[in-house]
Order: structure tokens, then C-alpha cells, then sequence
């Protein structure tokens, strides 16, 4: 079993089935009997809309465990889920987590997998395993540079011969984006909106880079007028969106361009052939592909799932657990 343990959504690959369960990283929890009451589609629906006694919480922030407990939780959910409920075989799982992570988180959902029941657990970069899932050669000798914009962190790596040479990971990524919205709206237009609103902003009029896209593309937008204490609807254009998300978007520039710095001359040269690849949600913001571009002077190309790149990548490694056992970073203790 493969699992993408993201901070916006989790995938969870079976061999020989494929992606059988995509699924938002949220819990809704009951505070007062510490009982889930949904996990997934269902409690991302219940976000910033729950009574008192109801906390919808994301277990995950920045790629890592920030709530171990609801973290196990939600991952044994998730299992029982994709084996419907037959009596468990313990499962051999394949983890992909953000390459910049400390000992100590990596160990954290090595338990957290261990409680939920698996057998065996092992972590998996996920530069590597988002490239392995585009489809880029990573065990040949040359250089494959990949960028992984998901929601919690932005993964820049460049791989050869199954391994990573040169990596970086910020934690701005997606949720950044839509938090960027948030402040946006809060400063320009006097409107509190909540995080699935800027979701949505992000999804339908946001873009990355000028002149391609409709710019004259407008939203309603509903929220929480701060002066008047009333619900308001305020019309915003694409370009002031592009605008207010140009600080985090800045950030995960640098980092590519740090990244390309360090590279070895021989791989560079490798990467000005094929080019860059980039998955991961963010992937699907209109434009950046154009901005990474033209920045770097560099072609970059867009993964054909973005979205599902890692966990089709854990699955590739699971499948060919033997030829692909060297791209684990970290290994079960035997």
C-alpha cells in the first residue's frame, strides 16, 4: 500500500488496484467524547461551519504531524476504508514525505503508521517518489529536475541514478497561497473570508503570471464585512488576486533558483535538455509553469496528474520493491 500523507489531501495506492482512495487530510472531531465523527470528504465539509462541541481539524501543517493522535486516527480510517473492513492483513506501506523533515517527524509517522497497522513502514522522499510517478527516468545516470508545489511545502529537487543530488524544501506551498487571499481581502476590501473561500478564489480566478489568461475574469465573493459587522458580497478581478499571491509565489522561485545554483554542471546541462517538471496541486494554478519559465529560462513542463504524482509514485516502488529499494530514506529497523 502507497499513501501520500499530504496536508490537503491523502492518496492511498493499492497494488495491482491502483489509487483507491483520494480523500482530504481532515478530521472532524467530537470534543467533549474525543471520537472522530467523519474523517475525509465529509468533515472538509464541516470546516469553519461546526458547532461548539465539533472541532474539523487538518492533522497535518507544513507536510509534517502536527496532531499525532487525530494523524493515527485518520490513517487507520483511511486503511480500513480501502480494505472495507475485512479483517486486517497487516499491510507493507510506502509513505511519501516532504524531503526537509527533522528525525523526529519522520519518526512520528513512522508510529503513527505502525499504530494504525501496518506491518511494515517506509518513507520515501517526495521529490523522488513524485518523479518516479511523472514518469521521469530517476534511475538513470542523469540529472531530472522536479518541483512539487503541494499544500503544506514546495519540494525542489534534482534526482540522478535513483537518489537525490540536490534538494530544498520551504514550507510555502498552496495553503500559503490561499492564506495570502485571506489577508488580501481582510486588508483591501474589509472582508473576512474563510479558508475554503480562498480555495476556491485560488481555483477560479487566480493565476500566476500576466497575459495569458483572462484577466478580465471577476468573482462574487461572499463574506464577513469588518466594519459593518454584516455579510457583504465584494466583486474581485483576476489581476489583484495574481497580485496579493505574488509574496509566497516570490519564495517558491527562490528556492528553485537556489536549487539551480547548486547544481553539478553536468546535470544542469541535463536539465537545460529536458527541462523541469512540476506536480503537486499547486501545479494546477494557471500560469506558473509561464513565471518558473521565465525566470529560470528554463522549459518546464506540467505533470499529466499532478495531483496524483506521488502516490503513483509510492506505488511504482511498491510494485518494483526490488529493483527501486534504494530510493527509501528511511528503512523499518530490522
Amino acid at each position: 500500500m502507497g499513501i501520500d500523507l499530504g496536508t490537503a489531501n491523502t492518496l492511498v495506492y493499492v497494488s495491482g488496484k491502483g489509487i483507491v482512495l483520494q480523500e482530504p487530510s481532515v478530521v472532524a472531531m467530537d470534543s467533549n467524547e474525543k471520537i472522530p465523527l467523519a474523517v475525509g470528504e465529509d468533515a472538509k465539509r464541516m470546516l469553519g461551519r461546526t458547532p461548539g462541541n465539533v472541532i474539523a481539524l487538518r492533522p497535518l501543517r507544513d507536510g509534517v504531524i502536527a496532531d499525532f493522535d487525530t494523524a493515527e486516527l485518520m490513517l487507520k480510517h483511511f486503511i480500513q476504508r480501502v480494505h472495507e473492513g475485512k479483517a486486517l492483513v497487516s499491510p507493507r506501506i510506502v509513505i511519501g514525505i516532504p524531503s526537509g523533515v527533522t528525525g523526529v517527524e519522520r519518526r512520528a509517522v513512522m508510529e503513527a503508521a505502525s499504530q494504525a497497522g501496518a506491518r511494515e513502514v517506509y518513507l520515501i522522499d517526495e521529490p523522488v517518489a513524485a518523479a518516479i510517478g511523472a514518469g521521469l527516468p530517476v534511475a538513470e545516470p542523469t540529472g531530472n529536475m522536479i518541483i512539487d508545489i503541494g499544500g503544506g511545502t514546495t519540494e525542489v529537487a534534482v534526482l540522478s541514478l535513483q537518489g537525490t543530488v540536490i534538494s530544498e524544501s520551504v514550507r510555502v506551498a498552496g495553503d500559503e497561497l490561499s492564506d495570502a487571499i485571506v489577508q488580501y481581502m481582510k486588508k483591501v476590501h474589509n472582508l473576512v473570508i474563510g479558508e475554503r473561500t480562498a480555495e476556491e478564489i485560488k481555483i477560479q480566478v487566480g493565476s500566476a503570471y500576466p497575459g495569458q489568461y483572462d484577466d478580465d475574469s471577476l468573482m462574487e465573493v461572499r463574506g464577513l464585512h469588518l466594519l459593518s459587522g454584516l455579510p457583504r458580497t465584494v466583486t474581485i478581478k483576476s489581476p489583484e488576486i495574481r497580485e496579493s499571491m505574488s509574496e509566497p509565489l516570490s519564495v517558491i522561485i527562490d528556492a528553485v533558483k537556489r536549487t539551480l545554483e547548486r547544481t553539478p554542471p553536468e546535470l544542469a546541462a541535463d536539465i537545460i535538455d529536458r527541462g523541469i517538471m512540476l506536480a503537486g496541486g499547486g501545479a494546477l494554478l494557471k500560469g506558473i509553469d509561464t513565471l518558473i519559465s521565465h525566470e529560470t529560462g528554463i522549459v518546464v513542463h506540467v505533470a499529466a496528474d499532478p495531483l496524483s504524482c506521488v502516490v503513483l509514485g509510492t506505488g511504482r516502488v511498491l510494485e518494483n520493491f526490488k529493483q527501486l529499494e534504494r530510493v527509501f530514506s528511511t528503512r523499518p529497523p530490522r
